[in-house]
This record gives C-alpha cells, sequence and structure tokens, in this order.
C-alpha cells in the first residue's frame, strides 16, 4: 500500500516486496554487503557527501551492532546503457545481498532516447535476477533542473520507464521513488527547492547537505521494513 500523499512529515512510499537477502543476513552475523550503482547522486557531488556513505551510517544506527559496507560504484553522468556494461564487473562480481541502482536522471535531464534506456533496464535486471541478490530501483530527483517546461515530460516519462522495468522483472524488484518522495517534501510539506537543491549547483539538479541525509533516512527505513516483511507461504 502506498504511503499517504498528504501527511507531514512526508513517508517514503513503502517496497512492494520482501528484501528477503537482507532479512536473512539480518538474522545471522557478520557484514552485510551493499552495492550501489548509478550516476552523480551515488558518485558524488560537489562537495555533497554522496548517499551510500549516508544510507551506510544510517543502516547501522537502525541495527546497532551490525556492520554495513555500501560499495558507492557510482561514476557522474552515466546512464544506464553505460552502467549495465560493468554491472558485472563493479558490482555483482562483489557478491553483495543487495544491488541498489540509480537510474534515470541523466535520460530525463538531457532528454535522451528513453528506447536504450528500457532495453539497458531489461538487459540489466535479467542480469541481476540469476544474481541471488535484492533489488532496488531508485528513480530520478524531484529537482528543478528535470522540471522544466521542456523536460518534465521527459522526466515523467522516465519515472513510468523505470516503473514498468520493474514490474515486468522475473523476480521481485523494489522501486525507491525518490521522485515522488521528493514532490511531497517540495508541495506537501513546503520544503523549498532552495533547501532541497545543492547551493552551489547552477544546474539545479544535486541534492542538498539536507535533502541527501533526509533521504538516505528514508532509504534505510523502507529496506529495514521490507526486510521485516513476513516471508511468503511456499505452500500458499
Amino acid at each position: 500500500m502506498d504511503a499517504p500523499l498528504d501527511v507531514i512529515p512526508a513517508q517514503p512510499i513503502p517496497f512492494r516486496f520482501r528484501m528477503d537477502r537482507l532479512a536473512s543476513h539480518l538474522a545471522g552475523v557478520g557484514a552485510i554487503k551493499i552495492a550501489a550503482i548509478g550516476s552523480s547522486t551515488t558518485a558524488g557531488e560537489g562537495g555533497i557527501i554522496p548517499y551510500p556513505h549516508r544510507l551506510e551510517s544510517a543502516l547501522r544506527s537502525r541495527c546497532p551492532g551490525r556492520n554495513f559496507d555500501v560499495l558507492n560504484r557510482g561514476v557522474g553522468g552515466e546512464e544506464a546503457p553505460d552502467e549495465l556494461r560493468r554491472m558485472q564487473t563493479d558490482v555483482i562480481a562483489e557478491r553483495p545481498s543487495v544491488i541498489i541502482w540509480q537510474v534515470g536522471t541523466n535520460a530525463a535531464w538531457k532528454m535522451q532516447d528513453l528506447k536504450p534506456v528500457a532495453a539497458a533496464l531489461r538487459e540489466g535486471l535479467a542480469l541481476l535476477a540469476d544474481a541471488f541478490v535484492d533489488i532496488i530501483l531508485m528513480d530520478l530527483q524531484f529537482t528543478p533542473a528535470v522540471l522544466t517546461t521542456e523536460k518534465v515530460g521527459s522526466a515523467r516519462a522516465t519515472v513510468q520507464l523505470i516503473e514498468d522495468a520493474a514490474a515486468g522483472a522475473r523476480v521481485p524488484v523494489n522501486v525507491f521513488k525518490r521522485f515522488e518522495l521528493m514532490r511531497r517534501w517540495h508541495e506537501i510539506e513546503k520544503i523549498s527547492f532552495d533547501r532541497l537543491v545543492d547551493p552551489s549547483d547552477d544546474d539545479r539538479l544535486h541534492h542538498s547537505d539536507w535533502s541527501a541525509t533526509r533521504m538516505a533516512e528514508a532509504r534505510a527505513d523502507v529496506m529495514i521494513k521490507a526486510a521485516a516483511m513476513p516471508a511468503a507461504n511456499p505452500a500458499a
């Protein structure tokens, strides 16, 4: 069930599927490895600490005594076809329990042809389906750079493309709906874009320190809740 649309503070949309690998590792011992692949949101931009580091801290704070290792495999400026080419060597080969694929920002911002993005997403999710991992897709940010009259149509089409790719995968794929959560921050909580966006970013595209922190906290919350979902009944 989606989170309410009009509450303050705005809540992230819960994951649809249980995170079985994360749940299993939380019930055991040892470090929990998560690999994050994507573009500048993942790699980091300017002086803003990138989200993998923040997510690692947020998860550790929610699970005292457990060690999370969030690997940053982001490369600024990339899109799904670029990330697909290095998915095996940079991500799957690390044998993580969870893979977070941040995708779509550059496609929307640069108004790229979405057909290669959709094809790369389908191929990448098929590859990940054989890797025995929990899969999370993270869509783009709701910021002025992608909300201009010229680009907002591309942004919304990219959000839908990511949703459709997850729905069409042959294994459960959760979507962290960043675009919708940031829209709620701005439109429901009335958080200004001056607070949401890095003040040093002339493109008005990237997270501020404040929104990057809050986004990591929200992502940690939905992951832990998804790991706590009841396991599917094989006899059902």
